[in-house]
């Protein structure tokens, strides 16, 4: 079983999906520890309910973002992390982190990378970027962590079409369940140790066979 460490800035929906999962046996790992960076979070109170350990990690108690970035990693150490879900996190790690962790740690994207990414763009404000371009598909990604901003390799993606009717909001919530599903599938797979990683191409492996 693959200990799991989440990191959330909002409501935790993603986190949610992945502790079910991991209860439900989906996922070959527990979640160990909920890092988040906001006090208003409404993850912490998931956190509490599953009796997962949380941790308030803040900007704001720090001099610097790399003070920051090194509580977090301090934190990831000494919970033992295997794999690592940025799960609505809207803070970059630190490179310490990334090569810790490289390849074991996975980010969800509302939005097809390399379209409506990177720094600033998060939450509604993807979705309405979608609009405004008049694009008639977007959907979303699930990436490996690299030093920048959804600038990995990709691991699975999913296109939703963009209605004539659609909203920020409406394009919100139909998104937000694929997000889920392939969430649950990404972490899954790490888990399993089922993803190979050359370059920028990522190659999922066969599951392995039970022994007879």
């Amino acid at each position: 079983m693959k200990r799991i460490a989440v990191l959330a800035s909002g409501g935790g929906t993603n986190f949610q999906a992945v502790l079910d999962a991991c209860e439900q046996g989906r996922i070959a790992g527990r979640v160990v520890c909920l890092i988040y960076n906001r006090r208003e979070a409404f993850a912490r109170q998931r956190a509490q309910r599953a009796g997962v350990p949380a941790y308030y990690i803040s900007l704001r108690q720090y001099e610097g973002l790399e003070d920051m970035q090194a509580a977090v990693h301090e934190r990831l150490c000494a919970c033992e992390a295997d794999i690592v879900v940025l799960a609505g996190y809207l803070l970059r790690l630190g490179p310490q982190t990334v090569r810790r962790w490289r390849g074991r740690i996975v980010n969800t994207h509302p939005a097809l990378i390399p379209s409506f990414c990177g720094q600033g763009f998060y939450g509604e404000r993807v979705h309405q970027a979608v609009l405004d371009y008049g694009a008639k598909v977007s959907g979303c990604t699930i990436h490996l962590v690299d030093e920048q901003y959804d600038t990995g390799p990709i691991l699975l993606q999913e296109a939703v079409p963009v209605l004539e009717d659609d909203d920020a909001h409406t394009l919100a919530a139909r998104i937000l369940p694929v997000e889920h599903r392939l969430l649950v599938q990404a972490v899954a797979l790490l888990c399993d140790d089922r993803v190979h990683v050359e370059g920028r191409r990522v190659t999922l492996l066969p599951q392995s066979a039970p022994i007879q």
